[in-house]
């Protein structure tokens, strides 16, 4: 689908939770709203692979609410079947990416759409696009911090104030695998694999050969980040097979994915950053921590602020 946005139009950079969050309320407030994500899908970390049938929750494993007002939209999500309880929190259904797609129903989101720089155009802004400038009068960028000079330019005055961010790497094996199972989740951060969970036992998962999600520990995420994929599965498998006690004869798929801003370890410590204009604002679940409530947190405060500060 081809937008093109007038003045008004707020444009949010990233379809991850913040984004999407931050364009679900001021598309609720009745602005007009286009968000663009460089990826095919939607929901950043909260991201389901699906293959050989079978569904693998790759990034964010489940969800829990400490705020009333995050647990009020899980409770809607549930409501509307997007999202179901598992043994150790709530998760997507059928996959962790309905929770995205839950939050994003109905909003204008364009895919595939990599944005190369942001420019002033009098009270507004210009989006650059590979192949096209779009106007609009807000921004809200919700891109990872190391990508965010990048945009808005590296010197930009906000880029200052995230230099004490930081985040770790995450490798994340998924496996299908014939055979019993001998549990549903093991964690143990001082082992190489510090998470794995058999995504079948969650709700409304395809059946057939078990699928697992193991998801490496910091240290050795760090030590192997830069292999390509099928060396980083070659690697990963062996060391989930020997924690299943299973062989590699049971193995029915594997693949590993990269997540180089896997977990934010030093959060910015407020849940924005925004221009003194508030027409140019910073958001994520870097702001505040690595849990999927830090990043709905950071979107609905950024629409609540340019609502406040924007009456039309």
């Amino acid at each position: 689908m081809t937008h093109k946005p007038d003045t008004a139009t707020v444009i949010v950079i990233g379809a991850g939770i913040t984004g999407l969050t931050a364009a679900r309320r001021l598309a609720d407030a009745g602005r007009a709203v286009l968000v663009l994500d460089k990826g095919r899908g939607i929901g950043g970390r909260v991201a389901t692979r699906r293959a050989m049938g079978l569904h693998f929750d790759h990034g964010a494993q489940y969800v829990s609410a400490k705020d009333a007002g995050f647990a009020a939209v899980l409770g809607e999500l549930a409501a509307s079947g997007h999202v179901g309880a598992w043994q150790t929190g709530l998760v997507g259904t059928p996959g962790m990416s309905a929770l995205a797609k839950g939050i994003g129903a109905g909003l204008s989101v364009r895919q595939e759409a990599l944005v190369t720089g942001l420019s002033r155009d009098g009270e507004g802004w210009r989006v650059h696009l590979e192949d096209e400038v779009l106007p609009a009068s807000r921004v809200i960028c919700t891109v990872p911090t190391p990508q965010v000079a990048g945009i808005i330019g590296a010197d930009h005055p906000l880029v200052t104030g995230l230099t004490d961010v930081a985040y770790a790497p995450n490798l994340t094996l998924m496996a299908a695998i014939d055979g019993p199972a001998p549990f549903v989740t093991a964690r143990d951060a001082s082992a190489d694999l510090a998470w794995i969970a058999q995504d079948s036992t969650k709700p409304d998962r395809p059946q057939g050969s078990l699928a697992w999600v193991a998801q490496a520990s910091t240290a050795f995420s760090e030590t192997h980040l830069e292999l390509d994929k099928e060396a980083l599965a070659d690697l990963l498998l062996p060391l989930l097979l020997d924690r299943l006690g299973a062989h590699m004869t049971q193995v029915r798929y594997a693949a590993a994915h990269r997540w180089r801003y896997g977990q934010v370890t030093q959060a910015f410590g407020a849940p924005f950053l925004r221009d003194d204009t508030a027409t140019l604002y910073l958001g994520g679940d870097w702001c505040l921590g690595p849990k999927v409530e830090d990043a709905w947190t950071s979107g609905t405060s950024i629409a609540d602020d340019m609502l406040a500060h924007h009456a039309s």
